[in-house]
């Protein structure tokens, strides 16, 4: 039985992660494992007007966006996910999780205006576009874009030199958008090919078969994506240090505050590390 509130259109399986996440990370990661007894020992009672239902986390996220939102068998799991329930047993609320399946990343706010959930996570960047419309908590981790080549096809490619005349895989409304604009604009790749924010799978299809040149998207979920794909593998990554957040309503500064002291707490008790070595090993970095 799933465990959405809306229906899943795409099934993703949890691989072994082994891949490097270079960039520092927000904190240190130390034993592996989550804590069950510390995750189930809440704080104060969230205020019931601050959610939409009384004692429930209605949270949206974006699927398959593995290590942060995935689905294993038929529930929700991932790095954002795990952290949202650490947060909610924090907070003294159950979590909801709920599928956001737009084809524009960015429409996923919208739900938050519009009061259709409490709060977004998915592996969210902090943007001042995204910042104009709605409230961001403390950022929790820092990444930088990768991207993905065909080692079969440009066997080469290791800098933004070798990726002149390619054409780009792009999200729709991902912030890997901004790096592929720019590479463009200086003439480094030839063009950009838009897909709906759940089409990654058709993007690595068609980068395999080399109907485009390259994918571009956030490390730690790039690296995860290429790993039962063996002709692909992640080439660079553009310093673009990227500070992921949970959006809320701009008008919901009680919950933003309250999942920030939750935040702080998860940090200084060791959950978070805890919860950050399993979903992002330190073997499997540089």
């Amino acid at each position: 039985m799933s465990a959405f509130s809306e229906p899943s259109r795409v099934t993703l399986t949890r691989r072994q992660f082994a891949v490097a996440c270079a960039v520092g990370f927000a904190a240190a990661a130390t034993t592996a494992g989550i804590s069950a007894s510390s995750s189930q020992t809440a704080g104060p009672a969230l205020p019931t007007a601050l959610t939409l239902k009384p004692g429930t986390l209605v949270v949206a996220s974006a699927y398959p966006d593995p290590p942060f939102d995935l689905i294993e068998n038929g529930s929700a799991s991932g790095f954002d996910i795990e952290l949202m329930r650490a947060i909610s047993a924090r907070l003294g609320v159950a979590l909801q999780p709920v599928r956001y399946s737009g084809g524009d990343f960015n429409g996923i706010f919208d739900g938050l205006a519009k009061r259709s959930y409490d709060a977004v996570i998915s592996g969210t960047t902090i943007t001042p576009e995204r910042s104009a419309i709605v409230q961001f908590s403390q950022p929790y981790l820092e990444f930088n874009q990768g991207v993905e080549v065909n080692r079969r096809l440009t066997p080469d490619v290791s800098s933004v030199a070798g990726l002149r005349g390619l054409i780009a895989g792009i999200q729709s409304g991902n912030t890997s958008d901004f790096v592929a604009r720019r590479l463009l604009a200086e003439g480094a790749i030839a063009g950009i090919k838009y897909y709906p924010y759940d089409g990654i799978g058709v993007a690595l299809d068609d980068l395999e078969a080399g109907r485009i040149g390259l994918v571009i998207k956030l490390f730690p979920v790039i690296s995860w994506l290429v790993k039962d794909r063996p002709q692909l593998s992640v080439a660079m990554q553009v310093p673009t240090h990227e500070k992921l957040g949970i959006a809320f309503a701009k008008d919901n500064d009680g919950l933003c505050a309250a999942v920030n002291r939750a935040l702080s707490t998860l940090r200084g008790n060791g959950e978070f590390a805890r919860l950050q070595t399993r979903w992002f090993p330190p073997s499997g970095r540089p």
